[in-house]
């Protein structure tokens, strides 16, 4: 039997492969290197087209090519996408913004604007509150609905603010006019404006509570007005702080002294209704 035994290579034979796996790595690494300067530099791979997808009502080419257009820097290989995004979350109605290359000279975006639910804050602001309860800046100009609200509330409020409208809108409609403004105050008391003008101080407590005296006043309201020969379209103001009953104001009725042709219902007595009221004085 024969045993063959595998000497060592020599010292000069491991300094040539040393030297040729280095000289290979760095050949290797410079054709990567002029690789990547050339397709940074080489027009292939400029972006030449950026296509753009989603249901888009407030935003076209125009104004997303003014708005973005300026902050696109670099090409396929070396743009930053994050500050794509961004820069396209930047529009006015835009409210998400998702982007992709596409070899060799494209990128695709995938738009998502709000869906306007509401003016946001005061009548002088241009900010708007979408139907997730989002806050975002746009045009008001731009809003397609003559008849949205406007709601206000405390900053972090503004979804509390839309869910609380949206419980009591419906319970309005049958005065005839909608709820226009619904205002949520910093120590936590609503007041609405119906579309006729007339104000409701709805007072505060939990979302119950304040559902509940709406719904008695719309219950009762058109039983009240009727006994003094009006309509409640009349009605020009009412309170529902009062625990058990309500005051309001309707037009051409008066308790007061004064020529304001107004009427007050006040508290010093209680109908079966649940309003409180003083029979008027004839003017």
């Amino acid at each position: 039997m024969t045993t063959t035994t595998s000497l060592p290579a020599p010292l000069d034979v491991k300094l040539m492969n040393w030297t040729a796996a280095v000289l290979f790595v760095g050949c290797a690494a410079a054709v990567l290197v002029a690789a990547g300067s050339w397709a940074r530099h080489h027009p292939m791979f400029a972006i030449g087209r950026i296509v753009v997808q989603g249901e888009l009502v407030h935003n076209n080419a125009v104004t997303l090519r003014a708005n973005v257009g300026p902050h696109l820097v670099g090409n396929f290989f070396t743009m930053d996408l994050a500050a794509v995004r961004e820069a396209f979350e930047q529009v006015p109605w835009v409210r998400r913004a998702m982007v992709r290359r596409e070899f060799p000279n494209s990128l695709r975006v995938e738009l998502q604007e709000h869906d306007a639910f509401a003016y946001w804050g005061p009548e002088e602001g241009s900010t708007l509150l979408s139907t997730r309860g989002e806050v975002f800046e746009a045009s008001a100009d731009d809003v397609d609905d003559d008849e949205l609200p406007r709601l206000q509330g405390p900053q972090g409020q503004s979804a509390a603010v839309m869910q609380m409208y949206q419980r009591l809108s419906p319970i309005v409609e049958p005065l005839g006019a909608r709820l226009a403004t619904l205002e949520l105050s910093p120590r936590g008391s609503w007041r609405g404006t119906l579309a006729s003008g007339a104000s409701i101080e709805l007072g505060g407590g939990s979302p119950d509570d304040v559902e509940t005296r709406t719904r008695r006043f719309v219950r009762t309201l058109a039983r009240v007005t009727a006994q003094y020969g009006r309509r409640p379209d009349a009605l020009e103001s009412a309170d529902l702080r009062h625990p058990d009953g309500y005051a309001m104001r309707l037009r051409g009725v008066t308790t007061v002294d004064g020529d304001a042709p107004r009427a007050v219902v006040r508290r010093p007595a209680t109908s079966n209704n649940g309003a409180r009221r003083e029979p008027p004085r004839n003017r």
